[in-house]
């Protein structure tokens, strides 16, 4: 794999071109072509062959890329290849619905325990595991080896389960709390802010026929 560096907005399309190839795997399809595969995800062909470029050439002229042999790439590019145990803080109604997601999904990323410090909620049970109280979260990192947290608290609370995963030694946050959180450098976080993705939305909902008004009048 090539040295370069690599951008974020190149890592987040990997996953979307894995989505796509797994598709055409189910159906079957054993090559695609980056014109293809642009088609489908309404990008430019050219930005999925750079995008591939950066870690091999995966690909041949005039055939395209061999399905099977990239999603294996692609997996170990994103290192879905091997599990990566997840523990989420938060088994509320969100949670519960990520764990049931998680629970029938085939990734490597895999929830294995859940933490709570609601006296009803912790010994409760979501599938095979069961709730756990927020006292036993450094522990079972540990023990575990659990490498990623997710987030799905309220607002106020978000920030003091960032500081409780960093200090277990967590290496990467997915926040879906609407906070801004404050963590090491070398913590790895992402956010999953609906409110804010729905306020994004509304703002295009309102303001569709002012950009097009706008347009047109550029033309003029």
């Amino acid at each position: 794999m090539k040295q370069t560096k690599i951008s974020e907005a190149v890592v987040k399309r990997l996953p979307l071109y894995l989505q796509v190839l797994n598709e055409l795997h189910a159906r079957e399809v054993q090559t695609v072509s980056s014109q293809e595969l642009g088609v489908k995800l309404d990008l430019n062909p050219a930005q999925i062959r750079k995008d591939l470029a950066y870690f091999g050439e995966f690909g041949r002229k005039g055939v395209g890329y061999d399905v099977v042999y990239l999603i294996e790439k692609i997996r170990q590019i994103l290192k879905v290849n091997q599990t990566i145990k997840v523990a989420l803080i938060g088994a509320g109604n969100l949670g519960l619905a990520l764990c049931n997601y998680n629970k029938y999904s085939k990734d490597n990323m895999q929830i294995t325990a859940v933490f709570d410090n609601h006296p009803e909620k912790v010994g409760s049970s979501i599938g095979h595991l069961t709730v756990q109280p927020m006292s036993k979260l450094a522990e079972s990192i540990k023990e575990h080896n659990i490498r990623v947290g997710i987030i799905t608290v309220p607002a106020h609370e978000a920030q003091n389960v960032a500081n409780e995963l960093t200090n277990a030694g967590i290496e990467g946050i997915l926040n879906f709390a609407p906070a801004i959180l404050r963590v090491p450098e070398e913590i790895r976080i992402h956010y999953a802010d609906f409110t804010k993705e729905l306020l994004s939305l509304a703002y295009y909902l309102n303001h569709e026929g002012d950009e097009n008004d706008e347009s047109a009048m550029d033309t003029e």
